[in-house]
């Protein structure tokens, strides 16, 4: 079976976004929250490139709607996501939500919009990645979902040194209760931490 992997890039205090986030602001209405969070992914690149492709390696993944947009409700069919015609996943991409849209392809990713929950998600992740890994995209309130579930095998934290102190912002672990795991690996940069863990075998 494939594993199930999940990378998510927060502050010391365990931010990854502010709160309100919108089409021209997908990190919240904190102004700069995205660009001190990832500028190790683009403006750095050459730095972590071995963690830039971990991100990129699976065969499936599952998000949660506020990763692939800031509305609620009934989609509008011209919102296309954030990331231009060529998104990076190049592969399934299976979103949660409450309401109903036609999968979405755009160039080598198709996006399948499923509203039966995580369980049919993952299910239909796992089957089309089959052996190769399944990554949990986000955002950060569907990895906490995902780890009160037990879902996760690896956690793989780029933990960048600010602090954010984000009122209503969201934030790694909240809600997610105990949790066992076994360090796996640590690298340091100046402009950010990689840390991964494993899930505790029962």
């Amino acid at each position: 079976m494939s594993i199930v992997t999940c990378d998510l890039t927060v502050s010391l205090d365990g931010y990854a976004a502010g709160p309100n986030p919108t089409r021209e602001r997908p990190f919240g209405d904190v102004v700069g929250t995205g660009e001190v969070l990832h500028s190790w992914m683009f403006d750095h690149a050459a730095n972590h490139e071995d963690e830039i492709a971990g991100i990129l390696d699976a065969d499936a993944y599952v998000m949660g709607r506020g990763m692939f947009s800031p509305d609620t409700g009934p989609w509008d069919p011209a919102w296309r996501g954030w990331w231009g015609e060529e998104p990076p996943y190049r592969a399934p991409v299976f979103v949660l939500t409450h309401h109903a849209r036609e999968p979405l392809e755009m160039g080598e990713t198709t996006f399948t919009f499923v509203t039966d929950g995580l369980v049919e998600a993952m299910t239909r992740a796992r089957l089309a990645a089959g052996e190769r890994p399944v990554s949990v995209a986000g955002g950060t309130d569907l990895v906490n979902q995902c780890l009160r579930a037990g879902i996760v095998d690896e956690l793989r934290i780029h933990v960048v040194p600010v602090v954010l102190a984000v009122p209503g912002g969201t934030r790694l672990f909240d809600g997610v209760g105990r949790l066992d795991l076994d360090p796996a690996g640590a690298r340091w940069t100046p402009e950010v931490t990689h840390l991964t863990y494993r899930r505790r075998a029962d």
